[in-house]
């Protein structure tokens, strides 16, 4: 992973000073609320319901264990204990004490991490597939490049203060597992005719209040001109993003009303002017990035293991937990673990001190000392020997890290909705352990297959409820919280936006109503290999509707 230089540790250490300045002169009453908003939002701090909120940047995703036990020290030391990994690959924090976020992010800053513009309208935290580097299905892994990017947006002062915030996600697999439809720009790696790689351009992706899915305006950009075709799309999106209406601010709206074809040929234009004297990448600039990201130097093992293969026949909960969390991975003889934070025992992507301690302590034990985030609010170990898999499975286990679910029905994304947020308008936290508890059947999750639910508590759509096959949006209706089903959604390369199936459920019915959809489902495919989204698609919403509404 990439390692800081002295100018990087030196650029944190002066922010932290300047950040401890800043809120030392907030506490003592000399900045005001509305004063002091500005300097904290770039630092990653929120005020939320009953606290203040600090979000941390985990880059691509990629944790050293090191830094997780950071992660851990702070949620122990300046929290309530826990902490919460977002769908933005991201850890947040919900109940530090304003004073204290200068220590904590000192503390962040002692092993290279930090929370700068993880909240505000900037360029955000670049994400991007969990798996790279290890993936089978992978072009090219595209982490050298979100570096490349994250490095060039941090501080960049022409888009410091866009007209709203802005995401970016790079895939660098056949499969997309970093959402890059629903991105304002996603970069995917393809290859042209001729072999060599590049980028697919999508821009004007996003959830929330009008959810869209990115157009491709370029099928493929030469590596090289990387950043400044980013530039140009952002020159354009400055210039003529709304500013005056906050509903209306962000890039998938200008693309809407601009229409793609127009869009197309500003950033086209735009891109004629800068390209030559911008930041054009050269072969140097590739082979010192990359040089972070080498393989590790596996070792030479076979793909079949005694002991493994002898508890797979023998151990039924070791044999579920292995179909369902383990993925194969590039090199032989090893193999990729998701590691569940979806229990009925915790809210999803929730961990605890004491878990992330242990799993730091996992990661040198088993996987290279490196832990990922995922999209799904999930971790991931990425380099386990397969001859480690029982122990590693016994361990998980007693953390209960090892929940047999991985993209299945209560593999749910939620977001802390009304428990916590000041935006929200009511709760999804208890309405995810509800759908957990009810379906924590493995034969059940099991003869499901590939179904995903995600829940919101508001239009803002932090629990990415538009892009779930079973999308739960949660409303305030005079008072009453109320729950709002979307059906059809899908994150990933044949990305969906989700089709409201009709009126709201009230928190006691959201359940039965779930079951109810499962239920048309299982009654409908064609065959067990029919995935939910398959038969949604083949059937349309009809049936689903007759079973929900009579």
């Amino acid at each position: 992973m990439y390692q800081y230089s002295e100018q990087d540790h030196q650029l944190l250490l002066e922010r932290v000073a300047q950040f401890r300045g800043q809120v030392e002169r907030r506490v003592k009453g000399e900045l005001s609320e509305e004063e002091f908003k500005h300097q904290r939002l770039r630092n990653g701090l929120y005020l939320q319901l009953h606290a203040y909120m600090l979000r941390v940047a985990i880059p691509y995703g990629l944790l050293s264990s090191d830094q997780m036990r950071t992660l851990a020290h702070i949620a122990r030391k300046y929290d309530k204990g826990y902490g919460h990994f977002s769908t933005r690959q991201n850890i947040q924090y919900n109940w530090p004490k304003l004073e204290d976020v200068p220590d904590i992010l000192d503390d962040l800053a002692k092993v290279e991490m930090h929370a700068i513009q993880t909240s505000g309208n900037c360029i955000r935290n670049t994400t991007s597939d969990p798996l790279a580097g290890v993936a089978r299905d992978e072009i090219e892994d595209p982490r050298p490049y979100c570096e490349l990017i994250r490095q060039w947006s941090t501080f960049h002062p022409e888009f410091n203060f866009l007209p709203r915030k802005f995401k970016i996600a790079v895939s660098g697999a056949t499969q997309d597992r970093a959402a890059v439809a629903v991105h304002d720009i996603g970069l995917r790696l393809v290859r042209n005719d001729t072999g060599e790689t590049g980028f697919e351009v999508h821009v004007g992706g996003g959830l929330g209040r009008t959810p869209m899915i990115g157009k491709v305006i370029r099928p493929f950009l030469p590596k090289q001109h990387m950043l400044t075709y980013l530039e140009a799309i952002l020159r354009v999106y400055n210039m003529l993003g709304r500013r005056d209406n906050i509903y209306k601010a962000r890039i998938k709206i200008l693309v809407h009303e601009t229409g793609e074809d127009n869009f197309r040929e500003m950033v086209e234009a735009e891109w004629e002017k800068i390209k030559k004297g911008g930041l054009h990448l050269r072969d140097e600039d590739f082979e010192w990035i990359k040089k972070f990201f080498l393989d590790p130097e596996y070792e030479e093992l076979s793909d079949r293991d005694g002991e493994f293969e002898n508890l797979l026949l023998t151990n039924a909960e070791f044999a579920r937990w292995v179909d369902k969390n383990i993925e194969l991975h590039k090199q032989p003889g090893y193999r990729i673990v998701y590691l569940s934070l979806k229990t009925a025992h915790q809210p999803p992507g929730d961990v605890t001190a004491d878990q992330m301690d242990a799993i730091a302590d996992l990661a040198d034990k088993y996987s290279l000392g490196q832990i990922r985030s995922t999209h799904r609010q999930n971790l991931v170990l990425s380099d386990v020997r397969l001859k480690d898999l029982p122990a590693l499975w016994g361990e998980l286990k007693a953390l209960d890290l090892a929940t047999p679910n991985y993209n299945h029905v209560t593999d749910i994304i939620s977001c802390p909705g009304l428990d916590y947020c000041a935006l929200a308008t009511a709760r999804s936290i208890p309405i995810s352990q509800a759908i957990t508890q009810r379906f924590d059947d493995y034969d059940f999750v099991n003869d499901l297959g590939d179904v995903s639910i995600n829940i919101s508590g508001c239009i803002n759509a932090c629990g990415h409820h538009h892009v779930a096959n079973i999308g739960i949006l949660g409303v305030n209706k005079k008072g009453v919280e109320v729950y709002q089903m979307t059906l059809g959604g899908s994150a990933r390369e044949d990305a969906a936006i989700g089709k409201i199936i009709g009126p709201a459920f009230e928190a006691d019915e959201i359940v039965d109503a779930v079951s109810d959809v499962l239920s048309v489902y299982l009654e409908n495919r064609e065959d067990p290999e029919e995935t939910f989204l398959m038969t949604y698609r083949r059937l349309g919403d009809a049936p689903f509707k007759e079973r929900l509404y009579g």
